[in-house]
């Protein structure tokens, strides 16, 4: 008999299977149990007859518990009415393992703080297993995106001793007898080396920030994605984000529309989202917060609250560029026209979800970062690398970072970060 997944299910109609899982859910009526299973791919309820089964196989049935782990034989029958279509008549069911002890999530109305104790067995939930299926296709889209574009996949160092953006907020290490290292805020400076060498180059993988913020959108580890394009200038880098979060949200539609209606994501509003996107100066930002009632001056950055005011204004996400140059990374172009601004962009979910993508347009002009360098107070010795790269061949280049956890949140229209990755590492939480 063969081994199926539960994903596969309908492509085995009326045949005999094996199904390897674990029961989600079991209710019994006399001579006939109900059991709900999981495998990791999907759900499928497994109907377990007494006259069609031996008294050993409805015996084991009477003693099964949530989240005992069992493997089912029998037949594979369509049946509109279930979730996925079929079920199991089922004519053997052997138990690899009952537990002892009641599983212990096993009420809807479980607290917030009690489930992120036990996320290693939260992620079982049939929504957290949409979820990260929803962030497994994201993913997946992500990486096809560039290879469909003929970017050189790069993996950037987790250890770094130069700061990418701000240096209040690194994690800081003893590196043997080299002295104090970083864990990455950012693989940006290690991408724009990898450009002049390989032209148009991203990156996937995780990124640290010692932020002492616990708002709903920030976690401490947590996944980017970075891309870098030698000669990109300004309106390229633009284009390039607006294609990728199209591509994304198309990929995610075809591919995991189930598992966002299963969450009761309004995929309507997903829809919408394809090029072009509405762009927006700072300036114009700053004019808008005010008339809407913010205490917020040129210069000022923008926060939560100010993001999703902004975003609330468009139905798509929106750029937010040229911001000014004081309030952003050291190695930010100027631009050419009004110096006291970058040519940068932030890109702002729609529905409150804020920033999804942080971009700018790279320094080229080896006098000028070195100006910028010593503005912001950060050791030259530590960028002689990066500095090298606007001593031979230096060109104009771009490139972006994606937040991977806030975009996840977006598409599935999450309240909080922590369920957008497996394990969230917040400020108060790195147990289990």
């Amino acid at each position: 008999m063969e081994w199926v997944y539960i994903e596969d299910l309908k492509k085995h109609i009326g045949e005999d299977v094996e199904l390897r899982g674990w029961v989600w859910r079991i209710r019994s009526s006399g001579k006939i149990h109900f059991i709900q299973m999981r495998d990791g791919t999907g759900f499928v309820q497994a109907v377990v007859e007494k006259s069609s089964v031996d008294n050993e196989t409805f015996r084991t049935c009477k003693k099964l518990k949530m989240e005992s782990s069992i493997v089912v034989r029998g037949k594979v029958r369509e049946d509109e009415r279930a979730p996925g279509g079929v079920e199991i008549l089922a004519n053997e069911v052997k138990a690899v393992q009952i537990p002892q002890e009641p599983f212990p999530i096993n009420k809807p109305d479980h607290g917030i703080d009690y489930l992120m104790e036990r996320r290693h067995l939260w992620i079982r939930s049939k929504r957290q297993f949409h979820i990260l299926r929803i962030r497994d296709e994201i993913i997946k889209a992500i990486r096809n995106f560039y290879w469909e574009r003929k970017f050189v996949l790069v993996d950037t160092p987790i250890f770094t001793g130069s700061i990418g953006e701000a240096a209040g907020n690194l994690f800081e290490l003893d590196y043997f007898d080299y002295g104090k290292v970083y864990l990455a805020q950012t693989g940006q400076l290690y991408l724009e080396a990898a450009c002049m060498a390989l032209g148009k180059v991203y990156n996937l993988g995780p990124t640290f920030r010692a932020e002492k913020s616990k708002t709903r959108r920030h976690l401490i580890e947590f996944w980017m994605n970075e891309a870098e394009v030698a000669y990109y200038e300004h309106e390229d880098n633009l284009k390039l984000q607006e294609d990728l979060v199209s591509y994304i949200v198309k990929w995610v539609l075809e591919n995991a529309s189930d598992h966002l209606e299963a969450i009761g994501r309004d995929i309507s509003k997903l829809e919408k989202i394809e090029p072009p996107f509405p762009r927006i100066t700072y300036d114009e930002a700053i004019r808008l917060l005010q008339k809407k009632g913010f205490d917020i001056k040129w210069g000022d950055d923008f926060g939560g609250d100010e993001e999703t005011a902004i975003a609330e204004e468009f139905e798509k996400p929106v750029f937010v560029t040229h911001y000014p140059r004081k309030a952003k990374a050291f190695y930010m172009q100027p631009d050419p026209e009004r110096p006291e601004v970058v040519l940068c962009d932030d890109l702002l979910a729609p529905e409150g979800y804020g920033e999804i993508i942080g971009a700018s347009q790279r320094i080229h002009d080896y006098n000028l970062l070195v100006e910028r360098i010593k503005e912001f107070n950060l050791p030259l010795e530590s960028y002689k690398w990066y500095l090298d790269l606007r001593k031979w061949g230096s060109v104009p280049h771009s490139g972006f970072g994606l937040g991977v956890e806030r975009t996840v949140a977006w598409i599935c229209g999450l309240d909080h970060v922590r369920e957008t990755i497996p394990f969230a590492r917040t400020l108060y939480r790195v147990y289990p």
